[in-house]
């Protein structure tokens, strides 16, 4: 029979102790390595990069800064073209002789009105004076602003005022005469142009002849009245006369009338006479409307 020998403690330890001490010791075993993982892990992790240098961030804002106001900037341009081609257009209008040439018909009526005013006996001798000066005013305004002007663009083209009107003016603004052709477009009565047109084209026609008598070169109208004489036919040529009859500084007195365009020998007979009361602002507005109606 064969017996084992023990030491006393192996005596004294119970079976269960020593397979739990054998069981720790794997347990142990086992661990070292992940906390050895762990432990590299939280000492050799990725560092975080330094903060940017501030002088960097202040040229970036910068930056971003100049891109906005280019693109504001931009976009105000676009936006206020127009307005502004027509400001510079208004601070540089056409010279008088200009404005003859400015014009090019554009239909068969226009050009059928063009080529009769140009060929007719009372032209011709308008432009053999030397102290007239030959000009089509409503030619001088720039485009974006003739658009919305009356007679300048709503009431031009056919069956209206078919073409822009010849003018001349004497030296002084002493006189003026018009020549122009009413459509069919422009009727009060049927047939018969409106006699509000009549007093439109009187106002503008008196005042232009009388500014280059006053002191801006510019006049408003303080008063203005008007006496139909015989009903005006629509799609007629007539010829506007004004003359300036006194200047006290900056006011003028006008009279004028609108008669039918007749071939030479013949009597014209008088549409509408007028007469008023013009007035020259002393606001710096003035000089510039004095450039765009007389440079």
């Amino acid at each position: 029979m064969v017996t084992a020998s023990l030491t006393p403690s192996a005596l004294l330890r119970p079976e269960g102790s020593i397979r739990l001490a054998s069981s720790l010791s794997r347990v142990r075993r086992c661990r070292q390595p992940r906390l050895a993982r762990y432990h590299r892990s939280f000492t050799t992790g990725p560092t975080h990069a330094p903060s940017a240098n501030p002088q960097s961030r202040l040229r970036r804002s910068l930056g971003l800064t100049l891109v906005g106001l280019g693109c504001a900037g931009l976009g105000f341009f676009v936006g206020t073209a127009p307005a502004l081609s027509g400001i510079l257009s208004a601070l540089q209008p056409r010279s008088d002789e200009e404005t003859v040439r400015a014009y090019a018909p554009t239909n068969q009526e226009a050009a059928s009105v063009e080529a009769k005013i140009n060929n007719h006996p009372l032209v011709a001798e308008l432009r053999k004076r030397s102290d007239l000066t030959e000009s089509r005013p409503h030619m001088k305004f720039p485009e974006a602003f003739r658009q919305r002007n009356l007679t300048a663009g709503i009431l031009l083209g056919p069956g209206r005022l078919t073409v822009p009107p010849f003018s001349w003016t004497e030296n002084g603004g002493k006189s003026l005469v018009t020549i122009l052709h009413l459509g069919t477009d422009l009727c009060g009565h049927p047939g018969i142009v409106h006699g509000g047109l009549l007093a439109t084209l009187l106002d503008e026609g008196l005042a232009r002849c009388c500014f280059d008598a006053l002191p801006n070169k510019i006049a408003v109208t303080a008063k203005l009245e008007v006496n139909y004489r015989k009903p005006t036919p629509a799609g007629s040529f007539v010829v506007l006369r004004a003359e300036t009859k006194q200047v006290e500084g900056r006011k003028a007195w006008v009279e004028g009338r609108i008669e039918t365009l007749v071939d030479e020998g013949e009597q014209p007979t008088i549409l509408a006479e007028a007469s008023g009361l013009f007035v020259s602002p002393k606001s710096r507005l003035a000089m510039l409307l004095s450039r765009l109606y007389m440079s």
